[in-house]
């Protein structure tokens, strides 16, 4: 049984590993063909492609279903490397190995929020021309996280751009140590055995 285990958690790495491949060949149009890629899409484009039907993966232009691939797979692998290690493993270790997963890409979701509020402020600082094709990247993604924040934070109340960067990237940042905190907490509850 542990040798299946630990052969499935391989296979789960090495799949993820492909996927991680097929994602970074995405951004650069000249690496789209080749044998080696086309094999490569055959084997992860079914997966990935199902992940993409889910409709609230993808916020605008920002497709979360390659993350919550790979997060899928995480949790696989390391569930099968729980159970070659320990030959058993338990319902809150599956729960909280499942949350880890999720908060993870929470997480790195966040995060780049943070990023893109953050290259928007000094953007603004600096009064640079936002007119590229870059910045209209950023405030379309930029755009509905201040609106949803604000009306949150704000209700209905006008505020001008910088209070909405400054408060907006605050409270992203607060929800990012909140719920890691919050996540460790539940996770070592999960985790620890009965006494």
């Amino acid at each position: 049984m542990r040798i299946i285990m630990n052969l499935l958690a391989g296979l789960c790495g090495i799949y993820s590993l492909l996927i991680l491949f097929r994602i970074l060949l995405s951004w650069f149009s000249g690496a789209q063909s080749g044998k080696a890629v086309e094999l490569l899409n055959r084997v992860t484009d079914p997966y990935l492609n199902w992940w993409k039907r889910v409709p609230w993966l993808r916020l605008g232009y920002l497709d979360m279903s390659p993350i919550a691939a790979m997060a899928a797979i995480s949790i696989l692998q390391t569930i099968f490397s729980n159970l070659a290690r320990f030959g058993t493993i338990s319902i809150g270790v599956i729960i909280a190995i499942s949350l880890g997963a999720l908060w993870s890409a929470v997480s790195f979701l966040l995060g780049f929020c943070v990023i893109i509020l953050i290259l928007r402020f000094i953007a603004h600082m600096f009064s640079r021309n936002t007119m590229s094709g870059f910045w209209n990247i950023i405030d379309t993604i930029s755009r509905p996280i201040l609106y949803r924040i604000n009306r949150i934070i704000f209700r209905k109340r006008i505020i001008n751009y910088m209070t909405s960067l400054v408060v907006s990237g605050l409270m992203l940042i607060l929800v990012w140590m909140g719920g890691k905190i919050i996540v460790q907490i539940i996770t070592t509850m999960l985790v620890k055995p009965p006494v």
